[in-house]
Parts: structure tokens; C-alpha cells; sequence
């Protein structure tokens, strides 16, 4: 049985810049917190909490003066409350979301209103429309738009950095389609992060040779569905989160499995599950 992992698999920049800035604060400071997850991946917040770290769940739940904000990005007016309450704030924003955020208050500032192809309970989406100042949607729903009485007469559209640059294109495509026919501006901005973009490539070119897809990823990860979305409709694939959940059932009668992980998966979890695999392979 020949085991394969992707070239573009573990830690993303974003993700590694955050990470990096967080276990550096938190040592030298004996200990701090974080306003919500810093990224989705259990295991890795696991591991940060062993220097340190706590997960603060709200604004209100802050206990400290200092508080390191997530990968995904907050709102302006989270900011504000933030520092209105002078707690001091640690950004570790991911730069492809900060390029989101942008777009989304230059479209604002220019009369657009704003169109987010993507999850709207998401943090990272959440911090984008906060951005938007109050003339932002978020939907994953292509009919969305055309419901909408009146139209806006001008439309700026970007995507969650997340999302799957073919599906973003759809989605864009058919609001063109439901705009142009009431003398509409539209403005398309691709706000998709390079790094999700080579990964999601490399997971389905690697998906269509092998017999069974091991995604490795935490279940809140929006990244890793997206892998386990595109690989399931190509061979069968599982997400698992750790090496303890591959059952030995999966690869009977499989000759070849492929490997891919989140981009907020760490690595010692992904060569715990390639060393299972491989255990498993030699019967």
C-alpha cells in the first residue's frame, strides 16, 4: 500500500505568523490571553495552553489588560469596545484577511454595498461585514441577491478567504447575471487566500490518482471542509482530527491513500496520523 501526502499541507503563514506572535507575548509575559480561538484546531490550542494561553470566550470574560486578537480578524467596533474598556490589543490578523477587510471598507466608502461570499456565522466573515460599516451582507446562497427589493444599484462583491475560488466565480457570475438587468455597477474583488488557493489544487490533483483521501483537520476548521468538500467528490474521503480516529476498516481493499491537512493543523499531528496509516498499511 503506497501512503502519498500533499505538497501544500500543515500551517499556513497566516496561521504560522499567528501562532509565532502569540508563543512569543505569551512567554514573555508569563501567560495571556486570547479573545476567542486563535485558530480552530483543538490540538493546537491544547498545546498553547500548556505556555500559558486562555481562551477567553467574550469581551466580558477577559480578565487581563492585554488580549491577543485572532488570525481571522475582529470588527472595528470590537476593536473600539476593546480599547474603550483600555485593554490593550495584540493583532495577529492574518495579512490575506486584512486584505479582505480592506476591500470591504474601500467598497463601503465608495456607496457599494457589500456582498460576502461566505459563511455569516464565521469570525473571520463577521469581522469583514464589521469593516463594511453596517452596508454588508454575507451569504453562500447565489439566489441571494436577485430577492433582494430594491437592488442595490451598486454591488461590490469579495469572497472569505477560505472559499473555493470555482465556487467565488459562480456565485460572482450569477449576481452579474441578476444585477445587469437593473442598471447595476458591479465591482469583484478576489479576496481568496494564495495559500488555501495552492492547497485546495494540490489536495484534488493528489485526490484523483489515489484510492481514499485522509483530510486531517479540526471539525470548526472552515479551510479543511472545503478540502474535505473537493476531495469527497472525487474519491472517498474522511476528516479526521486525530490519528486515533482512522479505523482500520477505511483502507480495506485501498492501494493507495493520499494525505492532506488544514491549514491550521500543526505537524506532529499530521505525522501521528501518517504513522498510523503506514502501521496500519503493514497489516
Amino acid at each position: 500500500m503506497k501512503i502519498e501526502k500533499t505538497s501544500e499541507l500543515g500551517f499556513c503563514f497566516g496561521v504560522r505568523r499567528a501562532i509565532s506572535i502569540l508563543e512569543r507575548v505569551a512567554r514573555e509575559r508569563g501567560g495571556i490571553e486570547t479573545l476567542g480561538a486563535i485558530v480552530h484546531n483543538q490540538q493546537v490550542l491544547d498545546k498553547l495552553t500548556e505556555i500559558g494561553v486562555r481562551v477567553a470566550g467574550s469581551i466580558d470574560d477577559i480578565r487581563g489588560n492585554n488580549v491577543v486578537t485572532s488570525a481571522h480578524g475582529v470588527s472595528p467596533e470590537l476593536q473600539a469596545e476593546l480599547q474603550a474598556r483600555q485593554i490593550d490589543i495584540i493583532d495577529t490578523t492574518c495579512p490575506f484577511v486584512q486584505r479582505a477587510q480592506r476591500a470591504a471598507r474601500k467598497l463601503a466608502r465608495a456607496g457599494f454595498s457589500v456582498i460576502v461570499y461566505g459563511d455569516k456565522e464565521h469570525p473571520e466573515v463577521k469581522g469583514i461585514l464589521g469593516w463594511a460599516g453596517g452596508k454588508g451582507r454575507a451569504t453562500l446562497d447565489e439566489g441571494f441577491v436577485s430577492r433582494l427589493e430594491p437592488l442595490p444599484r451598486r454591488l461590490g462583491i469579495l469572497s472569505q478567504t477560505t472559499q473555493v475560488p470555482a465556487h467565488f466565480a459562480r456565485f460572482a457570475g450569477r449576481l452579474i447575471e441578476a444585477a445587469f438587468t437593473r442598471d447595476s455597477e458591479v465591482r469583484v474583488i478576489d479576496t481568496i487566500c494564495h495559500d488555501i488557493r495552492r492547497r485546495q489544487a494540490a489536495a484534488v490533483d493528489l485526490a484523483r490518482g489515489v484510492d481514499l483521501m485522509v483530510i486531517i483537520g479540526g471539525r470548526d476548521s472552515a479551510n479543511t471542509h472545503r478540502l474535505a468538500e473537493l476531495c469527497s467528490a472525487v474519491t472517498p474521503t474522511y476528516l479526521v482530527e486525530t490519528a486515533d480516529e482512522i479505523e482500520p476498516s477505511w483502507l480495506q481493499g485501498k492501494h493507495h491513500i493520499g494525505v492532506t491537512a488544514g491549514a491550521s493543523t500543526a505537524e506532529p499531528t499530521i505525522n501521528e496520523v501518517l504513522t498510523r496509516l503506514e502501521t496500519l498499511a503493514l497489516g
